[in-house]
């Protein structure tokens, strides 16, 4: 009797193990289907590759048939239940799910229409993509004259899209249409010699014959034709018809299902069920506090006048600024390294792709944030890059410069970018793909930890970093301001100015930013709030045994994630510790 127990609870196991396995093939070879699917041949010049072939098209029908084929992939996602799958294929398809319902709303609420934002778009792409490229063979030259009349087509089909959005209302508002036309002007000059895209031509190698340089030379003239061509319909189009009929108020909630779409951007962007209101509200209180933190650092250097006088002294004393381009990536080198000494104390696991420290391109300084994180690749060969914008020097306050490193640089971006992309066991898409409640919230709480590395020398630099933390709060407030309640972009203007001590030049910016990505900017605050209340809870649960690093570890181990599945993560963590 008793073996023969033993034999059906064998029995039972090996099909509980044949079971598990066949749901894992599944769940594996749809994820391979989605990530087949997504790819596009254009996609390999972001890997550092010349394109061949025809392109996928940009058009508006093709992201309709996109979205219904993503739409097919949920529903076959969703089939997969939960208490089927292990822990790591849970998260993976909390991961999925995010991603295929994100690229789905956007074209359910038309969103496509309009294919670019503050910084840039569809037309100014290649900033990214032109630094990677190899021009060392005359093959290269002819690869890339070979893609570019690909390039002017995609330029056309996103044009045409821009004008269904016009006839639809789906449209930006005027300040985002005007910073179009001024990063335009990089791309599109008098002469197409004086554009970007055509500056390789002017760096063909030595090596090349005189044959070989006239025949590329000629080649390129006949291209380039086509591309200047393509963004000259692309200015006659915005300056005519575009930024008339753009709007001057701000935000989506006059677009048609604006407001349902600004609600749906909050809930995916905190990937928690919060709404407009609340997110509003938690802004103002945060804004409170962090203000009172900031009174304090006024008191201790002693400065006699009010708030507004104290920030008006931090935007315009010499000693805050950076006499040179120069000056100010090498300062911004120093506190980098600075903080990758502290990184032992930390972390327990630590990245093996090295960083760098660059100037933002010219081509998109003008209308671009302080700084932010490029991913490198060992399998491109490429560093990570801290981008630091050195346009308008009196604009990039040195008393903000410690905050923006951390968070961009380590611990921030590049710790936990890098550390994801080493992550072994998990679908490629998980190393790569960014949840940006995680992301933003972590590099909000690398600020905080920027305190505990002693990277903040001087209450200037301790009240820059109060100023970054009240950035973050101030966007809770004006995002939802703009989007949900109406906010003007000159209200939205000053409440920043009054609150921080960001240049006006960056406050102008960012604000901007905001108009033209609703509900990202909520992301950073809230995704900070979650994991520092997780590391409190932490903290007193276990009391002595609460180890930093080993919190630092849980919260990283599995790439961005959402809170949710964070928190669950936390506190499994939690009860195996105690």
């Amino acid at each position: 009797m008793k073996l023969l127990s033993s034999l059906v609870l064998a029995i039972l196991f090996c099909l509980q193990l044949t079971a598990q396995s066949t749901t894992s093939e599944s769940l594996t070879n749809l994820f391979e289907k989605i990530e087949a699917f997504e790819r596009q041949p254009q996609d390999s010049l972001y890997n550092g590759m010349h394109t061949f072939g025809d392109w996928a098209p940009s058009t508006d029908a093709a992201a309709r048939a996109k979205a219904d084929s993503m739409r097919d992939f949920l529903a076959t996602l969703n089939m997969f239940e939960k208490s089927e799958l292990t822990r790591q294929e849970q998260i993976s398809q909390a991961v999925m799910r995010l991603k295929l319902q994100d690229q789905i709303d956007n074209v359910d609420y038309r969103m496509h229409l309009i294919p670019f934002d503050a910084e840039g778009g569809f037309y100014s792409n290649l900033s990214y993509v032109l630094p990677k490229l190899p021009f060392v063979r005359v093959a290269d030259y002819e690869a890339y004259l070979g893609w570019l009349p690909n390039y002017a087509s995609s330029l056309r089909q996103n044009t045409d899209r821009m004008r269904l959005g016009l006839k639809g209302g789906i449209i930006s508002p005027k300040p985002i249409v005007s910073n179009l036309l001024t990063t335009l002007d990089n791309w599109a000059p008098e002469k197409m010699e004086n554009s970007l895209l055509y500056q390789p031509l002017t760096r063909m190698p030595a090596s090349f014959s005189e044959s070989e340089k006239i025949v590329l030379t000629a080649k390129a003239k006949e291209v380039f034709s086509e591309v200047r061509e393509a963004y000259e319909e692309l200015r006659t189009f915005v300056n005519n018809q575009y930024l008339p009929a753009a709007p001057e108020t701000p935000g989506v909630g006059f677009l048609p299902n604006g407001k349902a779409y600004y609600e749906n951007r909050i809930q995916y962007y905190t990937t928690l069920p919060m709404t407009a209101d609340s997110v509003h509200q938690l802004g103002l209180l945060e804004v409170a506090r962090i203000r009172a933190a900031m009174n304090d650092v006024i008191e201790e250097v002693k400065f006699e006048g009010s708030f507004a006088e104290f920030l008006a002294f931090l935007r315009t004393d010499e000693q805050f600024y950076a006499k040179t381009p120069e000056e100010l990536l090498r300062r911004a080198a120093w506190i980098s390294k600075q903080a990758e000494g502290q990184l032992p104390k930390l972390f327990n696991t630590l990245y093996s792709l090295p960083f760098t420290v660059a100037p933002v391109p010219a081509s998109l300084e003008k209308t671009y944030t302080g700084g932010r994180y490029v991913p490198g690749s060992w399998e491109q060969q490429r560093s990570g890059i801290y981008w630091v914008n050195t346009y308008d020097l009196r604009s990039r306050t040195l008393y903000t410069l410690p905050a923006l490193t951390v968070h961009e640089a380590v611990p921030g971006h590049h710790l936990q970018g890098a550390l994801a992309a080493e992550i072994k066991g998990i679908p490629p898409f998980r190393n790569r793909y960014y949840i940006s409640a995680f992301g933003e919230g972590w590099g909000l709480y690398s600020e905080f930890l920027g305190e505990e590395m002693g990277i903040y020398t001087s209450p200037y630099e301790l009240f820059g970093r109060y100023t970054y933390e009240m950035w973050r709060a101030c966007r809770l407030v004006i995002d939802t301001g703009i989007h949900a309640k109406g906010w003007s972009r000159e209200k939205a203007q000053q409440y920043l100015a009054e609150n921080t001590a960001l240049s006006l030049h960056e406050v102008r910016t960012e604000i901007d930013r905001y108009i033209a990505w609703p509900g990202q900017a909520v992301s950073y605050k809230i995704g900070e709030l979650q994991i520092k209340h997780l590391r409190e809870e932490a903290s007193q649960a276990l009391g002595d045994k609460f180890d930093l690093r080993a919190f630092h570890a849980v919260v990283l181990k599995n790439g961005s994630v959402p809170l949710g599945v964070l928190k669950e993560e936390v506190e499994a963590w939690m009860d195996v510790s105690k």
